[in-house]
């Protein structure tokens, strides 16, 4: 009998403890769940991304040095190949993402180029005496400072998204580079000539800030805590590049026939980076343990 009176004892000493460690798995579970939509919905990240751009200019008025009195001046103007020659650009990336959106301040440095050609011509009595062709080259620098807003358009470990933003540029350098080239029709053949390249530091020639606006699309990957992020943004540009007062400040472009138009110019970019989690960076926890 006092055997049985002391295994009734000892049920009812561990039933307790028995009942409240059952509760607390659920409770467990329900943190971690909780912790991963911490993780999912609301977090900072720290990236670096690079890649190429190409440039083009809208043109708001059209400047020359020369202008023709036999021929219509509509020959003279330049001629620009726009989107054809390749920039490049490096971005630190700081963003905020809250329930599908971001809100993103990206820090670059972008190397930009465009060209144009110009060409003029002598003639003697409707007779050509001499041609010129210039072939221009534009590369310039900028340290610029964009916003953008991001929209993530799915909720899976491939994410495209959309975004919408504007951007603020300073200029660091630029320089501009002349092909030259003719042909002398003077001594009664066609005798066909090259000069050597001008090269001359260009900064003075362009406006020392500029802004405009940005949209485009991307994707980003998961591997485990990190994304893997391929950009695509069009920038377009609001205010002109070009210094107008000092259009005609080099005599030696001045004097082959060259200043700048009044122009805007617009960007398009491709990048690929990563991004780093500033939240939960434990070796325990990934941002993709549940689907």
């Amino acid at each position: 009998m006092k055997r049985l009176y002391l295994l009734t004892f000892c049920l009812l000493i561990c039933l307790p403890g028995y009942s409240q460690a059952k509760r607390k798995k659920p409770a467990s579970f329900s943190t971690q769940g909780k912790q991963k939509d911490t993780f999912l919905e609301k977090q900072w990240w720290l990236g670096f991304k690079g890649g190429i751009n190409f440039s083009g200019v809208v043109v708001d008025k059209s400047y020359a040095v020369i202008a023709p009195t036999n021929y219509t001046s509509s020959q003279t103007k330049k001629k620009y190949d726009n989107y054809s020659t390749v920039g490049s650009q490096a971005t630190v990336e700081i963003t905020f993402t809250f329930k599908g959106f971001s809100f993103s301040l990206q820090p670059t440095y972008r190397h930009s180029s465009f060209v144009y050609t110009t060409a003029s011509a002598w003639y003697e009595d409707d007779v050509p005496m001499l041609e010129l062709n210039y072939d221009q080259e534009q590369q310039i620098d900028y340290a610029e400072m964009p916003l953008l807003v991001k929209y993530d358009i799915t909720n899976t470990k491939l994410r495209p998204y959309v975004q919408v933003g504007a951007y603020y540029a300073i200029l660091l350098n630029a320089n501009k580079a002349i092909s030259v080239s003719g042909v002398d029709y003077a001594s009664g053949g066609e005798n066909k000539f090259t000069e050597p390249d001008i090269i001359v530091g260009a900064e003075y020639l362009f406006a020392k800030y500029n802004w405009g606006l940005m949209a485009g699309a991307g994707v980003n990957y998961h591997v485990g805590n990190i994304r893997v992020n391929l950009d695509l943004v069009y920038r377009k540009g609001m205010s002109l590049v070009n210094s107008t007062e000092n259009r005609y400040s080099n005599d030696r472009l001045t004097g082959t026939g060259d200043v700048m138009d009044d122009i805007k110019m617009n960007n398009f970019s491709v990048s690929l980076g990563c991004l780093f989690p500033l939240r939960f960076l434990t070796s325990g926890f990934t941002s993709l343990d549940r689907p």
